[in-house]
C-alpha cells in the first residue's frame, strides 16, 4: 500500500484534471462548431471518452519524467516527493513512465472519430511526448533554457491539447481549433512561469535559467503579467472577424470575464512581487489553474448553447 500511494503521488493526481477537462472541452467545441451539432451518440462520444482518459494518463508520465530528471532540484524543493524521500527508486519511476506513456499513445490511436481518414490525437500526441521529454530531460532540457521553457510548456499543454480534444470529434483541418488552441498557448506563455518564482532556490542549484533567476523576482513579475491579460483579447476579435463560430453572445461575456480576471491576477502577481519567491503556492498560481479551468469550461458552454 505504500508503494501504491508513492506510485499515486507520483503521478500527481490533482494536476491531472485540468488537461482531461481541456481535451474534452475542446471536444465539445469541435462538436458545437460551425453550428453543425450531430447527433450525440456512442460512436461519437467513444472517441472524446479515450481522448479525455489519454490527458490524464499522458499527464502522468511526464510528471514522471519531469520528477526523474529533477532529482537534485527536488532534494531541495520538495524533498517530501518520491524519488527524493526514497520510496521508489529511478528505475521504479521509469516503469512508471513508460507504461503510462503505452498507455496514453494506445488511448490516443482508439481516439479516432468516424469519417476522419488520419489519426490526427495518435500523432498530436507522438509529437506532444517529444516536447514533454524536450523540456525534462536532455540533450535539449529547454526547462533550463529561460523562456524556451515555456515554450516547450505553452505549446503542448495549450495549443494542441485543445487542437487533439478537437481532434476526438473533426478533422484539426479547420482555423478554429487553432485560433482557440492559440489563446491557451499565448497565456501559458507566460502564465506558466508563476510555478517558478518558489523553486529559485532549487532551480539555480540544479542550473535551470528560469525567468525569476535570469531577470530576478521583480521583473520577471512585469514580462508574465500581460499574459495574464492580452491573449483573451483574441476571443472577441475571433468572434467579430467570424474564426469562432460559437455563440455570441456567451463568447463576447466570457472574453471580458477572463480579461477582468486576468488583471486582478497580474495585481496579485506585482504589488508585492518579492511574495512570488517566499510562498510555495502564490495565490498568483491557484489563479492561473483556475482560469485554466473557467476559460476551458467557458469555451465549452459557448458551443453548446
Amino acid at each position: 500500500m505504500n508503494k501504491l500511494k508513492a506510485y499515486v503521488e507520483l503521478a500527481r493526481p490533482f494536476t491531472l484534471a485540468p488537461p482531461a477537462l481541456g481535451v474534452l472541452s475542446g471536444a465539445v467545441t469541435a462538436w458545437g462548431a460551425h453550428h453543425e451539432k450531430a447527433p450525440v451518440t456512442w460512436e461519437l462520444a467513444l472517441p472524446v471518452i479515450w481522448g479525455t482518459l489519454m490527458a490524464a494518463v499522458l499527464n502522468a508520465a511526464n510528471n514522471a519524467i519531469n520528477q526523474i530528471y529533477d532529482l537534485d532540484i527536488d532534494r531541495v524543493n520538495k524533498p517530501k516527493r518520491p524519488l527524493p524521500a526514497g520510496t521508489l527508486t529511478i528505475a521504479e519511476a521509469w516503469g512508471f513512465t513508460l507504461v503510462t506513456c503505452a498507455i496514453a499513445w494506445l488511448l490516443a490511436w482508439l481516439a479516432k472519430p468516424m469519417g476522419v481518414g488520419l489519426r490526427e490525437c495518435f500523432w498530436i500526441v507522438v509529437f506532444t511526448t517529444f516536447l514533454c521529454w524536450a523540456y525534462s530531460a536532455p540533450p535539449l532540457w529547454t526547462k533550463r533554457r529561460g523562456m524556451w521553457a515555456n515554450v516547450t510548456i505553452a505549446i503542448p499543454r495549450g495549443v494542441l491539447l485543445k487542437v487533439a480534444g478537437w481532434s476526438t470529434v473533426k478533422t484539426v483541418v479547420d482555423w478554429e481549433p487553432w485560433f482557440i488552441g492559440a489563446i491557451f498557448g499565448a497565456f501559458l506563455l507566460g502564465a506558466a512561469s508563476t510555478k517558478d518564482f518558489a523553486d529559485i532556490e532549487g532551480d539555480r542549484a540544479g542550473g535551470c535559467t528560469t525567468l525569476p533567476i535570469q531577470y530576478g523576482v521583480t521583473k520577471a513579475a512585469w514580462i508574465i503579467a500581460p499574459f495574464f491579460v492580452l491573449p483573451f483579447f483574441l476571443i472577441p476579435i475571433g468572434v467579430f472577424a467570424g474564426i469562432l463560430t460559437g455563440n455570441r453572445a456567451l463568447l463576447l461575456t466570457l472574453g471580458p470575464v477572463l480579461i477582468l480576471y486576468g488583471i486582478y491576477t497580474s495585481w496579485l502577481l506585482l504589488r508585492r512581487p518579492e511574495e512570488l519567491a517566499a510562498t510555495e503556492n502564490h495565490p498568483s498560481w491557484t489563479h492561473m489553474y483556475r482560469m485554466m479551468m473557467v476559460a476551458q469550461i467557458g469555451f465549452a458552454l459557448a458551443y453548446v448553447f
